[in-house]
C-alpha cells in the first residue's frame, strides 16, 4: 500500500487546479500609476527607463485611461509634473495644480473609476525633497505637515476618491486627516504608504516623475532596508492616526513585510510593484530572456500570496487589455 503525499491529484487538470488555487488576482485588486504632466495637453514621451509607460498630457492621459477602462480598470493613482517648481512645492497643493487638474478631468468622463492621489511634494519642489528643507539642507519634518495636509484637502476638493501619502513625514497621516476631516470629507480614505523604505528599485521612477533629489538622499526619512521591526512600528504609528489602507514599497523584494503587515494589522494592505521591479522584468523580456507576461502575472499573485489585497502596478493596463485579469 502506498502511504506517500499524492499532491498531483489535485494538478492533473487545470480545471482541478483552479477549484484549488489558494491566491486570485482580480481587476479590482489592482492599481494603475500614470504620470501626468504640466505642458501640452496632447504631450506624449516615453519613458526610457521604463518602457511601455509614459509622460502625458491632459489629453493624452484621459486618451490613455478610456481603453483601460473598457478592458476593466477599476482603479489608478496620479503622479504630477508641474512647469515651474519652487522649494515650497507650491503646485502640489495649488487648486490649479496638474494632479487636481487632472483628477477633474478623469471623474467627469469616469464618475465610477476610483482615482487615487500620490500625496507628496517631492515633484513639486525645486530641490527634490519630499517637505520643506532648512538652509543647512535638513529635511523639515513638522513645518511640512500642514503643506501635505494642504494638497491632500486641494486633491479631495478635486475628487480624489483615496488620499495616499507617500513623504514619509512622521505625523502626516494625522495631520492629513484633521485637514480632511475639517473640511468635511470625513469619508475620504487615507491609503498610506505606512512601510517605505529607501530603495534601490525607485530609481526608473525619478526619471519618470523628475524627482531625483538635487543633493543628498532620503534615507533620513524613508526606511532602512535591513529593518523589518521598524515596519511594524511605522504601521502601527499609522493605525493609532486614522490610515484606512496600509502599503508596503517596494513589493516583491519586501513580501516577507507585506506578510508582517498583514498578519498583525486588521487593515487592507496594498503593495507597490515599483519602477524597478517592472523596468527589471521589461528588460529582461526585450532580451528574450522571460515570458514577459507569464513574469508579471506570477509576479502579481506572489503578492496576493503574501497578504496583499491591493497592488499597485505599471502591467495593470496591459494586462487588463490583453485580457489576461
Amino acid at each position: 500500500m502506498n502511504t506517500f503525499h499524492r499532491g498531483r491529484r489535485l494538478r492533473s487538470r487545470s480545471v482541478l487546479r483552479d477549484m484549488v488555487r489558494e491566491s486570485r488576482l482580480g481587476r479590482e485588486d489592482l492599481i494603475q500609476p500614470y504620470f501626468v504632466v504640466e505642458a501640452d495637453p496632447d504631450f506624449k514621451k516615453p519613458i526610457g527607463s521604463m518602457p511601455g509607460q509614459f509622460q502625458l498630457g491632459l489629453n493624452q492621459l484621459l486618451n490613455e485611461v478610456g481603453p483601460a477602462v473598457d478592458a476593466g480598470l477599476k482603479s489608478l493613482i496620479l503622479f504630477g509634473i508641474p512647469v515651474e517648481k519652487d522649494p515650497a512645492g507650491t503646485q502640489a497643493y495649488a487648486e490649479d495644480g496638474i494632479v487636481q487638474e487632472a483628477i477633474r478631468r478623469i471623474k467627469s468622463r469616469w464618475p465610477e473609476l476610483i482615482v487615487v492621489a500620490d500625496t507628496c511634494l517631492c515633484e513639486y519642489t525645486s530641490h527634490g525633497h519630499c517637505g520643506l528643507v532648512s538652509p543647512e539642507g535638513v529635511v523639515q519634518n513638522d513645518p511640512t505637515l500642514a503643506l501635505l495636509a494642504r494638497t491632500a484637502v486641494a486633491q479631495a476638493q478635486a475628487g480624489a476618491d483615496i488620499i495616499a501619502p507617500s513623504d514619509m513625514m512622521d505625523g502626516r497621516v494625522a495631520a492629513i486627516r484633521e485637514a480632511l476631516d475639517e473640511k468635511g470629507f470625513l469619508d475620504t480614505p487615507i491609503m498610506s504608504y505606512a512601510v517605505k523604505y529607501s530603495s534601490a528599485f525607485y530609481g526608473p521612477f525619478r526619471d519618470a516623475a523628475e524627482s531625483a533629489p538635487k543633493f543628498g538622499d532620503r534615507k533620513t526619512y524613508q526606511m532602512d532596508p535591513a529593518n523589518w521591526r521598524e515596519g511594524l512600528r511605522e504601521a502601527a504609528a499609522d493605525v493609532e492616526e486614522g490610515a484606512d489602507i496600509l502599503m508596503v514599497k517596494p513589493g516583491l523584494p519586501y513580501l516577507d513585510i507585506i506578510r508582517l503587515v498583514r498578519d498583525n494589522f486588521d487593515l487592507p494592505v496594498a503593495a507597490y510593484q515599483v519602477s524597478g521591479e517592472y523596468s527589471q522584468i521589461k528588460a529582461a523580456a526585450m532580451n528574450g530572456w522571460i515570458d514577459e507576461t507569464a513574469v508579471a502575472l506570477e509576479s502579481l499573485i506572489a503578492f496576493k500570496r503574501a497578504g496583499a489585497d491591493l497592488i499597485l502596478s505599471y502591467f495593470t493596463q496591459d494586462l487588463l487589455k490583453a485580457g489576461h485579469i
